[in-house]
């Protein structure tokens, strides 16, 4: 019987620390300073957490260990605006499975106007140039999934809803189940109650302590926002009255 994980392009991740700098930051991640392996196990994973948890310093360490440009893009981006990524993706030990996937991209929200300025570069030379400077920040995020996302294929995506509307979330929703379902594989770091909310996706939380499994309901952007819609007017006076 064939492993279900083993045929996904990426199986799992361990850390090598002896390439680890003794004084790093790295160091004090509660959720990653005593990884040794962490597995993949479906067609999309869900990294989850409080901000300074460790989910976009992981990500973007798989993505750069993977062969991607630091900033973002298909691994064909080579440009550099500035050099901010952690010393994690030399030290990030990557399993790889049967399948080598035919496509992929990193989206990192923080810089994809550096991106979208490189592809606007690169399309002088070739290709059909997506014009992403001349759209919204939303529909340029929706137009490069749907330019990008194809079958047999690796995507990194961090915090991808940062631009979206909720019901632009629920598109991009759309458009990754359908992806997924092509053999392509997903990981991705976000806050949003809605794509944490995929099905049959597995949600990964950075919180209290080692990585670990947890259900839709259990996490904090669900509580939380939860709580807000529920109990909106209590909440608030709480608020306001610290």
């Amino acid at each position: 019987m064939i492993d279900k994980s083993s045929t996904l392009p990426l199986r799992g991740v361990s850390i090598n620390w002896d390439k680890i700098d003794k004084n790093s930051y790295l160091r004090e991640i509660e959720a990653i300073k005593t990884l040794e392996y962490l597995p993949f196990k479906n067609n999309i994973t869900v990294f989850v957490g409080e901000n300074g948890s460790g989910k976009s310093t992981m990500l973007e360490a798989i993505a750069v260990n993977y062969g991607f440009n630091p900033e973002g893009g298909t691994k064909n981006y080579s440009f550099s605006t500035y050099d901010s990524h952690s010393e994690l993706c030399n030290a990030i030990v990557l399993y790889r499975g049967f399948n080598k996937p035919g496509w992929g991209y990193f989206l990192r929200a923080e810089s994809f106007y550096n991106v979208a300025s490189a592809e606007e570069e690169y399309s002088r030379y070739g290709g059909v140039p997506e014009h992403f400077h001349k759209r919204s920040h939303g529909e340029s995020f929706l137009q490069l999934a749907q330019s990008n996302f194809r079958a047999h294929g690796l995507y990194l995506l961090d915090e991808p809803e940062a631009a979206l509307s909720p019901q632009r979330q629920l598109t991009l929703l759309l458009e990754i189940v359908n992806c997924a379902k092509e053999a392509s594989q997903f990981i991705i770091a976000t806050h949003s109650p809605i794509l944490l909310g995929i099905p049959k996706a597995e949600i990964l939380s950075f919180d209290h302590g080692q990585i670990h499994s947890i259900a839709y309901e259990e996490t904090e952007s669900y509580l939380i926002t939860k709580m807000f819609i529920e109990n909106k007017e209590q909440l608030l006076k709480r608020l306001f009255s610290e």
